[in-house]
Formats: C-alpha cells, structure tokens, sequence
C-alpha cells in the first residue's frame, strides 16, 4: 500500500485502496506525498453502495448474468460457523459464503 501511494503522480495523483487490509496492518504514509497533492482513498466493496446496487447485483446473478461462484473460497454450514471465524483469523475466509440450510 506504501508503495502504491508513494506511487501516485505528484500534484493530482490518487492511490486507491481496495479490500480489506490484514488484521494489525496500518499504513505508513510520509506527510510530504499528501502536501505535494497526492491522494489516498479506500474502498472496500469498489465503490459499490450497498444499499442500492447489492440487491441490483444478486438480480444480475440470480438473472445468470454475472459469475459469482469463481470467487468464493469457502462453503461452510451454519454448523461450521466457527471454522468461519478460523478461516476469517487466518486471513483466508474472506469470500466465505454460509449456507443455513
């Protein structure tokens, strides 16, 4: 994440950080790359608004328009939920979908 703000043009450039960064992992940012002009950003669902394009974007899926399954890591049962929160700890259930039938 450094690297990538240290990155961005001088002036008008802007480091956009998307997802979700590791659990105790911060962000050393030297004050002179922000007073030079340059910009940081976040981003943990790529600019989507949940309220409004979440329900728009399981229509497109559920329409088979969209292809979601390539990006869940795991299936787990309501019964397995604290391998969940395992996986989640290790940095690895991220994309966890659980199902509660």
């Amino acid at each position: 994440m450094r690297q990538a703000v240290e990155s961005a043009r001088m002036g008008w450039g802007l480091c956009t950080v998307a997802g979700v960064a590791g659990k105790g992992e911060t962000l050393e940012i030297v004050p002179r790359f922000l007073i030079t002009g340059r910009r940081v950003a976040g981003s943990s669902f790529g600019g989507v608004k949940g309220r409004d394009q979440v329900p728009q974007l399981v229509e497109r899926w559920l329409a088979g328009e969209i292809d979601v399954e390539s990006f869940v890591s795991h299936r787990l049962t309501l019964a397995e939920v604290n391998r969940g929160f395992e996986l989640m700890e290790a940095q690895d259930g991220i994309r966890s979908v659980i199902s509660f039938s």
